[in-house]
């Protein structure tokens, strides 16, 4: 296992990279000069040109590429150039706000939907199984943002259930008070799709042989779903659930947005908007670091899961 590890470390090497030099030279190639955006239209030539000398991109291609190898190392990418705050204060200060309604969404969804599928995967073609069919049909036909403006106006506004939008300094008041909402709306979205994801997978492992002999053998249904068929579709779900992980570094960026919270995801539009390429290649290249732990991660709990997964 140890050595599988060290091999898969080794081979995200050249991964990363082949990321680094596609976002580097990516964004010079169409991000312009970034000396215009920071001095403003009414910069002199001579402004522009010490903003160049300060950014380093004054220099040959393969200083900057060294000076953007370094801020990979070292996590420093710089100031905004939109609002000269530290690019890692921003990640810093704005995942949080993330987290607390990415985490429990991603838990809830992830758990809800498996009990599910595995009630309407024993209870294939009755009734329940086709109305919640049907039901996470419509919730997929629906877009996020009709969620969101009913969710405010329904639960909000008209019954006072919860803020319509808001955030605070309080950890525990922004847990209780402020995400509940967002987090049930972004919930009425995500939970339909990977109910019937999950519903293929189990239904695709409860029709095996081994799920035959094992009700031949005399186990309770019970046992045999939870000990045979739940484990043996653990692996596609677990797929799933694991690469869904490098998103929580992207925020939610339409809940954010409607009601108001300063996460990564907002974070990052205002950026893109802004043309603010400190952020934006701080988050590509978080995003893609993460990609590669979530699939060293993968692997190694395949091999948990299913022990003739063999690592090599």
């Amino acid at each position: 296992m140890a050595g599988f590890i060290v091999r898969r470390v080794l081979q995200m090497i050249p991964t990363l990279l082949g990321v680094i030099l596609l976002v580097f030279f990516l964004f010079n190639a169409v991000g312009g000069d970034p000396a215009y955006i920071l001095a403003g239209k009414m910069a002199s030539a001579e402004d522009i040109a010490n903003i160049r000398h300060q950014l380093g991109t004054d220099q040959p291609v393969y200083i900057q590429l060294e000076i953007f190898i370094r801020q990979i190392v070292t996590g420093n990418f710089g100031d905004s150039w939109a609002t000269h705050e530290s690019v890692a204060h921003i990640f810093k200060t704005r995942l949080t706000p993330s987290l607390i309604l990415l985490i429990p969404m991603m838990i809830i969804e992830t758990l809800t939907a498996v009990c599910l599928a595995l009630l309407v995967s024993v209870l294939r073609g009755s009734f329940i199984d086709q109305s919640l069919m049907v039901i996470s049909t419509v919730m997929m036909s629906i877009s996020l943002l009709v969620y969101i403006i009913v969710g405010q106006y329904l639960f909000a506004s008209m019954l006072g259930w919860f803020p319509v939008k808001g955030w605070s300094d309080s950890l525990w008041r922004d847990i209780t008070v402020y995400a509940p909402l967002p987090i049930l709306l972004g919930l009425m979205v995500s939970i339909a799709p990977s109910l019937r994801l999950y519903r293929t997978f189990i239904l695709d492992e409860i029709n095996q042989d081994y799920v035959r002999t094992a009700r031949a053998k005399g186990l309770t249904e019970t046992r045999v779903l939870f000990t045979h068929v739940l484990k043996n579709a653990a692996i596609p779900i677990l797929t799933n659930l694991l690469m869904g992980l490098p998103g929580l570094l992207t925020g939610a960026f339409l809940l954010e947005r409607f009601f108001a919270i300063p996460g990564i995801g907002r974070e990052i539009i205002l950026a893109v908007e802004r043309s603010d390429f400190p952020i934006i290649k701080a988050a590509t290249v978080y995003v893609a670091v993460a990609t590669m732990l979530a699939n060293l991660l993968a692997d190694i709990l395949y091999r948990y899961l299913d022990p003739r997964v063999n690592l090599k």
